[in-house]
């Protein structure tokens, strides 16, 4: 989940966003047209390739995943808070780090972050099952309340600390974290099949961070750096 900057909606008008400065009514918005403009725009453009990504991303409804006041900016470029000091990650981000992943569609892949579910909505509509895991119980209870209104069948949600990820499901095929850790937890390279790949931001608190595509091979992480980004840090039970 990345860091993100507030925005309001105040006496009718949502500030920051020229398009939709006359109202900021959900209903009054084609959110079907947003996202297939946010899809060619934000992330084919941006040299997403992936046709499944692509498909899912148009598919999936971003502003179901968003508090009411933010959901006229649901299709922007840009992060969006979803409470507890949290946010819904920029779309582009959600779909390259999906992408990079190579997902063929049979996989079980474990998500760290569930915050608003969204992350694990784009998945499920990909691979054969999602595992996913929050730190806070109100996001696990609010994402798991969205993706059930949604018809979501094949994600599993748990209240608990990514950095132990979710051993009893183990081993997954893939394994994609929404917060930054200041390495890679141990477990997670335990918890991952051999061949598998994990995505995840790694640096401290407030700092850029790096993206790091990570590759099992003879039990080690073979690792290189995607980008620059900026996720909240990740959150332990002491």
């Amino acid at each position: 989940m990345e860091i993100a900057l507030a925005s309001v909606c105040v006496t009718g008008i949502f500030l920051g966003s020229i398009l939709l400065l006359a109202s900021c009514t959900p209903s009054s918005v084609n959110f079907s047209a947003l996202r297939k403009e946010m899809v060619e725009e934000q992330i084919r453009a941006r040299g997403i390739k992936d046709e499944r990504v692509l498909s899912a991303m148009e598919k999936v409804p971003r502003h179901k995943f968003v508090p009411e006041a933010y959901r006229s900016s649901s299709y922007e470029d840009r992060p969006l808070p979803i409470g507890e000091g949290q946010t819904i990650s920029q779309p582009y981000i959600v779909a390259l780090m999906t992408e990079l992943l190579g997902l063929n569609g049979k996989e079980k892949v474990l998500e760290l972050g569930t915050g608003s579910g969204y992350q694990a909505a784009v998945l499920a509509e990909i691979v054969k099952e999602v595992y996913s895991v929050e730190i806070v119980q109100s996001l696990s209870q609010k994402a798991g309340a969205v993706l059930k209104e949604l018809g979501y069948t094949n994600i599993r949600l748990k209240v608990g600390d990514g950095y132990n990820g979710w051993k009893e499901n183990a081993p997954y095929d893939a394994i994609i974290v929404t917060f930054a850790a200041d390495e890679i937890p141990p477990p997670l390279l335990d918890q991952l099949k051999e061949g598998g790949k994990i995505v995840i931001p790694v640096g401290e608190e407030g700092m850029t961070q790096s993206l790091i595509l990570g590759e099992k091979r003879r039990g080690k992480l073979e690792k290189r750096k995607i980008t620059d980004v900026l996720f909240v840090p990740m959150q332990r039970i002491h």
